[in-house]
This record gives C-alpha cells, sequence and structure tokens, in this order.
C-alpha cells in the first residue's frame, strides 16, 4: 500500500506569519426551516448588514402558523430562522452572536453558541445593532 503523501503543517497566525492575521473572516450562518447557509465576510460591518438583510427578507415571508403537539405553540413561541455571526479565535473562544427570527416577526439577538444568552435591545436602535456591539467587545 503507498505511503499517503505528508502535508507540510500549517503555520499559526503570529509575528512570523502576519499574512494569516490578515485573512481573519467573520462567518455568518443562516439556519431557516430545513436549510442552513454559510456566508463568510471580511468586515463586521459588512456581516451584520448581510445578516440584518437576510433576516428582514425572512421576516418577509409572513408570520409562522400555531403548532399543536402535545400543547400549542403559538407564533412567537417558534423560531422560524436563526442567523448567528462567529468570528475568528480559537476552536472555543470565538465570539458568536445573532439574532433567532420568531415566528411572529419579532427579533430577538442573543450571544453565545451552544449556551445561548439572550440580549436586551432597549438601549439600541435595532437588534442587529446589540449583535454588533457585542462581537465588538469579544474580538
Amino acid at each position: 500500500m503507498p505511503a499517503l503523501p505528508r502535508h507540510p503543517p500549517i503555520p499559526r497566525p503570529s509575528r512570523r506569519y502576519p499574512e494569516l492575521v490578515a485573512r481573519r473572516k467573520w462567518k455568518l450562518t443562516v439556519r431557516s426551516g430545513g436549510e442552513v447557509e454559510h456566508v463568510s465576510f471580511d468586515d463586521l460591518d459588512e456581516a451584520v448588514a448581510a445578516m440584518r438583510g437576510k433576516a428582514l427578507e425572512i421576516r418577509s415571508e409572513g408570520p409562522a402558523r400555531p403548532i399543536r403537539s402535545l400543547r400549542r405553540f403559538e407564533p412567537s413561541d417558534l423560531v422560524n430562522a436563526r442567523l448567528q455571526l462567529t468570528g475568528p479565535g480559537r476552536l472555543f473562544r470565538k465570539p458568536t452572536a445573532g439574532v433567532d427570527v420568531r415566528g411572529d416577526g419579532t427579533f430577538v439577538p442573543f450571544a453565545g453558541g451552544v449556551a445561548r444568552e439572550e440580549l436586551d435591545p432597549t438601549d439600541h436602535d435595532t437588534p442587529f445593532d446589540i449583535v454588533r456591539e457585542t462581537l465588538e467587545e469579544k474580538d
């Protein structure tokens, strides 16, 4: 059996490899229905603007219908789509925040990946402003 080709190790960003530091990217993940979409951006402002545009597009599709299972779930109880921005960083230390688009069309901002924490957008113009602010603080 032939030996597998050996690839050189990928250098880690540091002072010795400044070109790798310049490639930092923000990743927008959109989960809507059964579809998942990933888009990368070089700039946080571009990423937040794209997230806002996609969230408004999803909301324009109209409200979700109530679901009846063991109990009745109203549209405000349902998450129609989740839009999440993840920034550059170490494996478990990447800054993460986003917006849930509820079935009634409201936007609920959150911080964190697996362990989400709802953010209070009352002191901000839009929920997207608090997402940007949260990601700037963690970057």
